[in-house]
C-alpha cells in the first residue's frame, strides 16, 4: 500500500559553510560517544575475564550473541546505566535489549558476572525494573541469562527495597500470560535465586548452575552443617529433587538451544497491533549523513526541524498539521519503516502559547487513532513574561502537558535548560554553573536511567523503526477520554 502524503522537498543548500562548520563540531561530540560506548560495553577487568572463560564459560555478551538469531539486530536499552558512577558499574552490571530469538521478539537482559561478581547494585535494580516494565507493556517475552551474588551488601540499604519491583514484575507476568524464562549459568545467591523461581521456565547448565538462598559458608555459620555449592544447591538437585530446573543443559550453548526452543514452542502472536494504515517502507530520498550539516551539537542554536524530519521519514513524504498556526512547533503525520507516525517537533526552543494549544490538539488526536507519537525535542522550556502569561501560557501548557504521554530525548534535559537555571542565582559561582550542566548531559540522565539510551543520529531512523515494531507488538488501549472533541 502506497501513501497519499506529499513529497516535500529539502529547502536548504548543505555547501553553505554554516552546515560545514556543523559538521566538524560533531566530530567531538562523535568522538565522545564512542569511547563512551566501549566503557559502558566492557564486561570487567582482563584478569577476571580471563578467569570466568578458563572455567569454560561464555562471556555475557556472547551469550547474548548466540542467543539470538543470526539476522537479528539488538536494540540495547539503557547501556549507559551507572556510566561515570563510582557507586556502580558499567551497564550497571546489566546488559538488555531487544532482539529476535526463534523469530519472535524478546526481550533479553544477562547478568555480568565478571564485574563484581555481577552482584546488584543499586543502578543495577532501577535498570531491571525499566527492562521488565518495557517488556511487559509491550507484551514481550524475557529470557534472562542469570548468574548473580545477588544484592551488592555495602549497598543493600538502597537496594533490597527496590529489588522488590523484580519479583512482582515477574509474578505479574505469568498472571497477564507474558511469558519468562530463565537460563542458569552459574552461582545465583539470594534475590538470584528468586529470579529463576519467578519464572515460567528455567534452564540450568549442568556442573555449572547453582541456586541458593545462602551459599556454604552461610550456611555453615548459621547452622554448623558443611556443604559443598554443588551438593546444596546445584543443577542436579534442582534438576532431579526440587523440581526448580525445568532442563538441565549439558553445557552453555546446549541452554541457549534449548532457550531457542522454549521460544519457539510459544504460541503465535500477530505482529502488529496498531491499525492498519500502514505502508511499504522506502528509505527517505535525502542522507541521513545531511544531520550533521543540519543539527548544530550546540543545543542552544535552534535548526530547521522540517529538514530533520525529511531524513527520517519514508520517501520524505508527510502531511503537516496547521502549517501556519502556531508555526514554531511542527505537527506532522508521516510514515517510518512503514508505521504511520504524528511527530511533534519544535522549531524554537521556547514554547508559546498557540504551539501549545496546537500540539495538544494534535496529540489528541493522533490518540484517537492510536497512532504513535514521535517528539523531536529540544525545548528550553514554556515561554514566561506578561504577554505569555495572558495569552494563557499555563492552561495551554497543563493541556500540552496532559496529552504528552512518551518522550524520546536526544540531547539534554533539565527545567528551563542549564544556562537559564545559572541565570536564576545570577551565576553565584563557576562550581554551580559546571554542576548544572553536567547533570542536564545526556550521559548523567542516561546513567540514572532517566532516558533509555544516547544515539549517534545517523542512527535514528532506524532505532525509530524498531521501536515501533516493538510498540505494536503490545495492545493498544484508546480510552474513553480520547473521544471527545480534539480541540476541547
Amino acid at each position: 500500500m502506497s501513501t497519499a502524503f506529499e513529497v516535500q522537498p529539502s529547502e536548504v543548500d548543505l555547501r553553505d559553510q554554516q552546515f560545514e562548520n556543523n559538521r566538524k563540531a560533531w566530530a567531538q561530540v562523535l568522538d565522545r560517544l564512542e569511547n563512551a560506548l566501549m566503557t559502558a560495553s566492557g564486561e570487567g577487568d582482563p584478569q577476571y575475564l580471563q578467569r570466568h572463560q578458563s572455567r569454560g564459560q561464555l562471556l555475557p555478551r556472547d551469550r547474548i550473541a548466540l542467543l539470538l538469531d543470526s539476522d537479528s539486530p539488538f536494540l540495547e536499552l539503557c547501556p549507559f546505566a551507572g556510566y561515570g558512577n563510582p557507586d556502580s558499574t558499567p551497564a550497571a552490571n546489566l546488559i538488555a535489549g531487544i532482539g529476535l530469538v526463534s523469530g519472535r521478539m524478546c526481550m533479553v537482559m544477562s547478568h555480568i558476572p565478571t564485574q563484581s561478581g555481577g552482584a546488584w547494585n543499586e543502578m543495577t535494580v532501577v535498570k531491571t525494573n525499566r527492562i521488565l516494565a518495557i517488556a511487559s507493556e509491550n507484551d514481550i517475552p524475557l529470557i534472562s541469562l542469570v548468574q548473580s551474588a545477588g544484592v551488592f551488601l555495602p549497598q543493600q540499604f538502597q537496594v533490597f527495597h527496590k529489588t522488590g519491583q523484580l519479583f512482582y514484575d515477574l509474578a505479574v507476568r505469568t498472571l497477564r500470560g507474558q511469558a519468562s524464562c530463565a537460563i542458569v549459568f552459574g552461582s545465583s545467591t539470594a534475590g538470584g535465586a528468586y529470579h529463576p523461581a519467578l519464572s515460567d521456565y528455567t534452564i540450568f547448565v549442568q556442573d555449572q548452575a547453582q541456586a541458593f538462598l545462602g551459599g556454604p559458608p552461610l550456611v555453615k555459620i548459621a547452622t554448623g552443617e558443611v556443604i559443598d555449592a554443588e551438593q546444596l544447591g546445584g543443577a542436579g538437585v534442582h534438576g532431579f529433587q526440587t523440581g526448580l530446573a525445568d532442563q538441565v543443559a549439558m553445557d552453555e550453548f546446549d541452554a541457549i538451544h534449548k532457550a531457542r526452543d522454549w521460544t519457539a514452542s510459544l504460541s503465535p502472536k500477530p505482529l502488529c497491533a496498531l491499525p492498519q494504515n500502514n505502508v511499504e517502507p522506502r528509505p527517505p530520498r535525502y542522507s541521513a549523513e545531511d544531520l550533521l550539516a543540519l543539527v548544530n551539537p550546540d543545543i542552544r542554536k535552534s535548526f530547521d526541524m522540517k529538514e530533520v524530519i525529511l531524513r527520517l521519514v519514508d520517501d520524505s513524504r508527510m502531511s503537516v498539521f496547521k502549517p501556519k498556526y502556531g508555526s514554531n512547533m511542527l505537527t506532522t503525520w508521516a510514515h517510518i519503516m512503514g508505521f504511520r507516525v504524528g511527530i511533534v517537533a519544535n522549531q524554537v526552543p521556547i514554547i508559546n502559547p498557540n504551539e501549545a494549544r496546537k500540539t495538544a490538539q494534535f496529540i489528541r488526536m493522533c490518540n484517537q487513532q492510536s497512532t504513535p507519537i514521535i517528539f523531536l525535542h529540544n525545548v528550553t522550556g514554556f515561554m514566561v513574561g506578561a504577554k505569555a502569561e495572558h495569552a494563557g501560557i499555563i492552561k495551554m501548557g497543563a493541556q500540552l502537558l496532559a496529552g504528552v504521554m512518551e518522550q524520546i530525548q536526544m540531547a539534554k534535559i533539565g527545567p528551563q535548560g542549564s544556562e537559564s537555571a545559572t541565570r536564576k542565582v545570577q551565576e553565584q559561582t563557576a562550581q554551580f554553573k559546571v554542576r548544572v550542566q553536567h547533570d542536564a548531559e545526556s550521559y548523567t540522565t542516561s546513567s540514572h536511567v532517566i532516558d533509555d539510551g544516547v544515539i549517534d543520529p545517523r542512527d535514528t531512523r532506524d532505532i525509530l523503526g524498531m521501536c515501533l515494531e516493538v510498540v505494536s507488538n503490545g495492545p493498544i488501549a484508546t480510552g474513553k477520554e480520547f473521544r471527545a472533541l480534539a480541540r476541547i
